[in-house]
């Protein structure tokens, strides 16, 4: 069945995830759209994470490291782009990822502000229904934070902090790939997307 997701990336560290998870979503064979949104900040966090090349949904897009009919898949939109179709509910969305989410971004998902097309799709994503993958980049927690995290996992929201997996022992040297790969698969096995990676689960 093919799937249309939307990724959000709003402004915090850790802008690797996006692009991994990106990759993963695509190669998996089950996305046929990833609609492509990137804050204000986070333009600036992955300039700084990334190089300035990266800098927008349109720059993230071109240089993602996928096949060329794959990037034909993504579909980018400025975050001022309000009359993109994933801001209206009657556009459906088999899935909306926050990666990262910054703090900023769940209090604004939590008191209903949508203040830019990013926090739009994620409050489309709320009232909807749909499945919302928070991937909170913040510690530690205040308890602001923790209380808005409650109000959006009330509301049906996935909070799924970017959690290292220790098991898996990685050698020092593939450590990140390691943890960002599982990650990501972690977050389509939450949206029932299939991946084939079996050396990252646990096995006991």
């Amino acid at each position: 069945m093919a799937r249309e997701l939307a990724l959000l990336v709003s402004g915090a560290s850790g802008t690797i995830l996006a692009i991994r998870f990106a990759v993963a979503a695509l190669e998996s064979g089950e996305v046929e759209t990833l609609h492509l949104v990137v804050s204000g900040p986070a333009s600036k966090v992955l300039a700084h994470e990334q190089g300035p090349e990266w800098a927008s949904a349109s720059g993230m897009r071109d240089l993602l490291p996928v096949s060329e009919e794959l990037r034909g898949r993504v579909r980018p939109w400025a975050d001022s782009e309000l009359k993109a179709p994933i801001a209206s509910g009657s556009h459906r969305l088999d899935g909306v990822i926050v990666l990262p989410c910054s703090a900023g971004m769940a209090g604004s998902l939590a008191n209903g502000i949508s203040r830019g097309l990013a926090q739009r799709v994620g409050d489309v994503a709320l009232k909807q229904r749909w499945p919302l993958l928070l991937a909170v980049r913040e510690t530690p927690m205040s308890p602001i934070l923790l209380r808005n995290l409650l109000e959006l996992a009330r509301a049906g929201a996935h909070i799924v902090p970017p959690m290292p997996a220790f098991y898996l022992k990685p050698d020092e040297a593939s450590a990140q790939r390691v943890f960002v790969d599982h990650f990501c698969m972690r977050l389509l096995d939450l949206l029932e997307i299939p991946t084939g990676d079996e050396d990252l689960r646990w096995r006991g």
